[in-house]
């Protein structure tokens, strides 16, 4: 069984007639598939498929929360427990069980025996665009996105301001190893933790691998996959006492290392379903990584810096699950955090010569988007069909994790910041 989001197959594969029509008073996907591909493609639609698309949306979005499949099953976390479980991962009894449910209920659902399933489709993404005519912020300078300017820290810029990167160096600074009660010890560890949804894992656990055989990492530094399938900035944000936030202390615990013992996270996110117009969308995820950095912040006292990266191209996506234009504008999100922490906003400060820590200090970490088929000019980076899956068109291919992968250990190795901390002789 290599997926169980039967959502997204019913959305995006060509469907037999069987499927291709759902029940009276139900949605039929592939209608909606295909206003939504006309709508991709700039074609204007009318108000009626403008409701049913939404109408199909909102039908999708619940059923990722498991309100309409026939039990309480969030299919995108039993995802990400299939994939921990075949790659030979341990699962906590409470994962297992949850695991062993949703299996049971997808192969009643598929009128499966026990101990069969049903392949992914395989090859590249099918739907959307080669490119979809927009300039990754890295290179948009002084120009203008519907009123937004260039670089990742505004103004044309993709380095941080002067002070805030002293203010860097200074958090920097206190990273050193830690024992298990967050006491400095020669002995003790440097905590990466990665915090996001699917995308973020799928990719991150492919970093871990490579990370963790390169001889230059830090003995001392223990690389640890928070995110997890399913788990939106959202979710995230929706308090401590959550499924979400107990897995991550429970892959710390795993790993043998301590939440004092965090001091650097990696956070990639988006929320599932997006709609309207700029700034919106973008807007709101703001507000929910706001809040996720507050609650990382409490939940790892020792946590020093926030590494942020925005999404990768979405262009080839084939369900409303995040397309273009919101995997772009998700990085104005975390741009905007940025800036307001410069700017010396209370929710996100650093520094408790200000006032109440309410976060780590931010800085960008590597930049994913391109523009498709259309080569970044500082590094020759595109997104082909490869690299994302012929499912949705949105999570990365294991070409596409790779990728990722690779420009987040380059980053590790050679930028400024994130060297002190993860190599053996910065």
């Amino acid at each position: 069984m290599k997926t169980l989001c039967r959502i997204l197959i019913v959305l995006t594969c060509v469907c037999s007639a069987a499927l291709a029509t759902e029940p009276a008073g139900e949605i039929d996907f592939n209608r909606a598939r295909e206003i939504f591909q006309r709508k991709q493609n700039g074609d204007t639609i009318s108000a009626a498929d403008q409701a049913y698309l939404q109408k199909a949306m909102e039908t999708h979005r619940r059923q990722q929360q498991g309100q309409n499949t026939g039990g309480d099953i969030d299919w995108q976390r039993a995802g990400e427990l299939h994939r921990r479980a075949q790659s030979g991962e341990k699962l906590s009894p409470e994962d297992q069980a949850y695991y062993d449910k949703a299996k049971a209920i997808r192969q009643q659902r598929m009128g499966q025996g026990k101990g069969s399933g049903q392949s992914a489709p395989t090859g590249p993404a099918m739907g959307g665009k080669d490119s979809v005519g927009l300039t990754p912020l890295t290179e948009l300078g002084e120009a203008k996105y519907k009123g937004e300017d260039g670089g990742l820290y505004g103004g044309g810029k993709n380095e941080p301001p002067p002070a805030h990167a002293a203010a860097a160096q200074k958090e920097l600074a206190k990273i050193r190893p830690l024992d298990a009660d967050g006491k400095p010890a020669a002995s003790g560890k440097v905590v990466l933790l990665s915090v996001g949804m699917s995308n973020t894992t799928q990719e991150f656990s492919r970093f871990k691998q490579l990370a963790d055989a390169d001889p230059e990492k830090s003995p001392q530094l223990v690389i640890v996959d928070g995110a997890q399938g399913g788990q939106t900035a959202a979710r995230w944000a929706a308090g401590t006492d959550t499924p979400v936030w107990r897995t991550a202390h429970q892959r710390l615990k795993a790993a043998g290392v301590t939440p004092r013992q965090v001091q650097v996270v990696w956070i990639k996110q988006a929320n599932a379903g997006p709609t309207g117009t700029f700034p919106g969308y973008a807007k709101q995820l703001q507000a929910d990584i706001a809040s996720d950095l507050n609650l990382l912040k409490t939940e790892f006292p020792n946590l020093r810096v926030a590494y942020l990266s925005s999404r990768i191209y979405a262009g080839y996506a084939t369900t409303p699950l995040n397309p273009e234009p919101y995997a772009y504008e998700s990085a104005f999100a975390v741009r905007w955090l940025i800036q307001d922490q410069i700017k010396g906003g209370a929710k996100l400060n650093f520094d408790p010569a200000r006032g109440d820590v309410k976060a780590p200090l931010l800085l960008w970490g590597p930049y994913l988007w391109g523009d498709g088929m259309k080569p970044r000019k500082n590094d020759g980076l595109v997104w082909t069909r490869d690299d994302l899956t012929p499912g949705d068109g949105t999570h990365p291919s294991p070409a596409g994790r790779q990728k990722v992968a690779n420009l987040l250990l380059k980053f590790c190795k050679t930028d400024s910041t994130a060297r002190q901390w993860f190599l053996s002789k910065p």
